[in-house]
């Protein structure tokens, strides 16, 4: 009989958050590698580009990889020989250390779980509960895998309930375009078939811990129904020409995982979750001997990777802009931005359109006119920083405002990541105004451009207060234009033909 001491579990899945946290898997890092090697459009090759020079940078000085420090979800297999020493659940002792992960003051992770999600929505401020998933093996070892798995890419996960004749591959080819960017692509796609409903989304969920080995089974052919369907999937996702960050490319996914269950005759679920370009995960084992020793990688393992030379991009003074320069900006252009930005989310936006319905002020020190607003909830700073890895969140969850905010505050523009959708776009060309995208995955580096930071309105909301930033030389790209192109829309559509063109073989 193992016996496994509680002090250690809850050691090793605090030491197993904070290192996911700034370690990207190494699997990860070389496939970003060889998609940024073989990657042919300029603005997906840079984008590709700032998320390896993040995830180096994050290596080196221990900050996450994405602002959205996610929701963690932790497999348990418990081996039948295994006891445990102590008076916590297994529940409360990932909880537990998933508080104190969170929570630390070297590194804190960003809290972004909220309690009673029906109604009030209050931030529990330690990320806490996990979502566990505990499951009694034979043997005498406990093994964890354990994920912290951002919003942007959650919010993305399809499921269906398909009839036994029809096609899985059909299904998820359809739903991908319609998925958009708020993913973060290039990352993975987890698909789990089989079961019951929920069991499907449990499968595609735990896909997602496996490692990137794509190659490996091109190599070796595929010999199963699960491999022949990651092969297709692989070869037919990439060739949609979707790519990094929504904007067209080569690569959309780094690999497929696919794994099945026995289902009911007249059923068949399948549900698909995709992994951002902050994959964060990790499994381990624990034997009784104490808690996980995980090692350090060697810094040797990231690619040296210059950022573009900034010649060819054009700077901005966002402090004196005017609508007029702002209609020369073309879609795909590079600008690096410096001046005074105001920074909203999701519960920022509702609470200044309600204050505007109901005919009231906004928050003394808020003053929209003329300025850019940021979609970000940056991670808490430490030490010397001004702020801690601020990179922008999921776009298309704000265009419901965005007409409010254009037509009543004098905003503008916007910053965040990924498409808008058809109604945002009309009110950006109604109002002159336009949509820059920052890079998602890339958190810290925008980090660095960000001078000065303070909290201007709702600081109870926490992460999803309202700051003003000073930013000097930020990278961003013009996504929408004030005529209202859109380069989500132009770029896949221009890259899934010439992928034709050029005859781009995934699978030899």
């Amino acid at each position: 009989m193992t016996v496994i001491k509680q002090q250690d579990f809850i050691d090793s899945i605090y030491d197993a958050l904070q290192y996911i946290s700034y370690y990207h898997p190494l699997d990860f890092v070389k496939a970003l590698k060889k998609a940024y090697d073989r990657e042919q459009n300029p603005a997906a090759k840079s984008a590709i580009a700032q998320i390896l020079v993040n995830s180096k940078m994050c290596a080196v000085g221990h900050r996450p990889l994405c602002q959205d420090t996610g929701i963690v979800t932790c497999f348990v297999k418990i081996g039948m020989n295994v006891q445990f020493e102590g008076d916590m659940t297994v529940e409360e002792m990932v909880n537990e250390g998933t508080r104190r992960a969170y929570c630390d003051r070297d590194n804190p992770l960003r809290k972004s779980v909220l309690r009673d999600p029906i109604g009030a929505r209050i931030n529990t401020k330690d990320n806490t509960p996990a979502v566990t998933h505990i499951e009694m093996v034979p043997g005498d070892k406990v093994e964890v895998l354990i994920a912290s798995k951002g919003g942007g890419s959650e919010n993305k996960s399809k499921l269906i309930m398909l009839n036994p004749s029809d096609s899985i591959e059909d299904w998820v080819l359809e739903q991908l375009p319609h998925m958009g960017a708020g993913w973060c692509p290039p990352g993975m796609l987890g698909v789990g078939v089989g079961g019951t409903m929920e069991k499907a989304a449990v499968l595609a969920k735990e896909a997602l811990m496996e490692p990137i080995n794509i190659e490996e089974l091109i190599a070796k052919g595929a010999e199963t129904s699960e491999e022949k369907l990651r092969l297709s999937l692989y070869d037919k996702i990439n060739k949609l020409g979707i790519g990094a960050q929504g904007l067209g490319g080569l690569t959309t996914v780094l690999d497929v995982k696919v794994k099945s269950y026995p289902t009911h005759a007249v059923a068949k679920p399948v549900a698909i979750i995709p992994n951002c370009a902050a994959s964060r995960h990790i499994d381990f084992t624990l034997d009784g001997t104490g808690p996980v020793n995980l090692v350090p990688p060697s810094l040797d393992e990231w690619p040296d990777i210059e950022l573009g030379s900034s010649d060819n991009a054009r700077r901005v003074n966002l402090n004196n802009i005017t609508k007029e320069e702002m209609a020369t900006w073309k879609t795909g252009e590079t600008l690096l931005i410096s001046g005074t930005i105001v920074t909203g989310r999701d519960a920022a936006h509702k609470r200044i359109c309600d204050l505007i319905a109901q005919g009231k002020p906004l928050p003394e020190g808020v003053d929209l006119k003329g300025k850019f607003i940021y979609y970000v909830g940056p991670v808490d700073p430490v030490r010397d920083e001004v702020v801690g890895p601020a990179g922008p969140t999921t776009s298309t969850r704000m265009d419901k405002f965005v007409e409010t905010m254009l037509s009543e505050t004098g905003l503008y523009g916007m910053i965040g990541k990924s498409e808008r959708g058809p109604k945002a776009v009309e009110s950006i060309k109604k109002h002159g105004a336009v949509y820059l995208m920052a890079v998602g995955g890339a958190a810290y580096l925008v980090s660095k451009a960000i001078k000065k930071s303070k909290v201007v309105a709702f600081p109870d909301l926490g992460m999803e207060a309202m700051y003003e930033f000073e930013v000097v030389d930020m990278p961003v790209t013009v996504a929408v234009d004030s005529k209202g192109n859109n380069i989500h829309v132009m770029g896949p559509q221009e890259w899934k033909e010439k992928i034709k063109e050029i005859d781009f073989k995934y699978i030899e």
